[in-house]
């Protein structure tokens, strides 16, 4: 079944709208030392959805920084290049001219202040806004792709002294899950996809919003970035961390207090969760457009169109039908029938995910 909204709600839907609101850290834990197992792996850090982390819907990059929390407290030395502004959905689009400006933030959002304190580079977060000079509250921003391949073509090294390439990119965490149809639309993945393309591995991590999809609580936020840094932490240790392929996590909702379930193998799915959908304005030229959401699984006969699912291993089935957190490989080769390469690797981190990743 489909129904089309107004692109102010649909927009809601997608990315929250709102002021500003801060969540908080924990109190310390006063049981001695933590596990530090990340301890000497320099991640770089972007997301699609900004450095501000200032809408009550937390849908404006709070994720970024409970992603920042957790691999700090795991002992990796982590750096922060995002987008200026939200840019959801832009994919892996690029900035063909202009200039960029890699702005530092100063002054970070309330309770994660001291969260990479004594790492390396203490954890430092710059926005990124095709500017010259400066970064303005209203100036444009970079992609997530200009990002990335910034930050890996000299950002770093002019920024925070870095040599060579970081040992991982990571993306996200997303407002909002990337599945189905709209993965090649996410400018999560399209950052993740501009890492591998330069030969470093990564991950792009999206969680779920409540069930009004309208809010992202920072419990999911925090479960999923905890999940995360165990993840990354197993597939260090077995030399996993590959550049063949990137991957995709998603989180299921978990803000009532209900656990997510183990991690699935999956594929992206060949239907769709939400869609583009353009609405005449009388007989004229202009078009408005709005968000299209498919509701329930996309099967029986009110199914149509983009809201049909085929895949019995798609993501968007294991996350939403059955509250699992879903991994699926991604690649940057858009050739149809190329042969998989890396199926040694391929082959390991799959098995790792079935049998050995850790439970949320």
């Amino acid at each position: 079944m489909r129904r089309t909204l107004a692109l102010t709600a649909a927009a809601a839907v997608l990315a929250g709208l709102g002021a500003t609101a801060y969540a908080t850290t924990p109190a310390a834990d006063r049981a001695g030392p933590r596990p530090r197992p990340l301890a000497g792996l320099r991640i770089l850090l972007s997301n699609d959805d900004s450095m501000r982390a200032a809408r009550t819907s937390n849908s404006d990059g709070l994720g970024l920084y409970e992603l920042r929390r957790a691999m700090c407290a795991a002992g990796a030395d982590v750096v922060v290049m995002a987008p200026w502004q939200v840019q959801s959905g832009k994919g892996t689009a690029v900035t063909n001219g202009g200039a960029l400006t890699a702005q530092r933030r100063t002054a970070l959002p309330a309770g994660y202040e001291n969260d990479c304190a004594g790492a390396p580079s203490e954890g430092a977060v710059f926005g990124v806004c095709l500017a010259e000079g400066g970064c303005a509250p209203d100036s444009p921003s970079a992609t997530p792709s200009d990002t990335v391949k910034l930050a890996l073509r000299g950002g770093l090294k002019a920024k925070v002294g870095w040599r060579g390439a970081p040992d991982l990119v990571l993306t996200g965490i997303n407002s909002g899950p990337n599945i189905a149809a709209s993965v090649n639309d996410s400018g999560t993945v399209g950052a993740a996809v501009a890492a591998i393309d330069q030969d470093v591995p990564a991950i792009a991590f999206s969680s779920s919003g409540d069930e009004s999809q309208l809010f992202f609580p920072r419990e999911n936020y925090r479960a999923h970035a905890e999940f995360g840094a165990r993840l990354v932490a197993g597939l260090k240790d077995r030399g996993l961390l590959t550049s063949a392929f990137a991957l995709k996590v998603d989180y299921p909702d978990v803000s009532a207090g209900q656990r997510a379930k183990a991690p699935v193998w999956t594929r992206v799915g060949d239907g769709a969760v939400v869609y583009h959908a353009y609405e005449q304005r009388g007989s004229g030229d202009t078009f408005d457009i709005a968000l299209g959401l498919c509701e329930g699984e996309g099967e029986g006969e009110e199914s149509e169109g983009e809201c049909v699912e085929h895949r019995e291993d798609a993501d968007s089935r294991w996350l939403l039908g059955e509250g699992h957190v879903t991994i699926a490989p991604i690649t940057w080769d858009r050739t149809y029938g190329t042969p998989v390469e890396a199926r040694r690797e391929l082959k390991a981190v799959r098995r790792y995910v079935e049998r050995e990743a850790p439970r949320p």
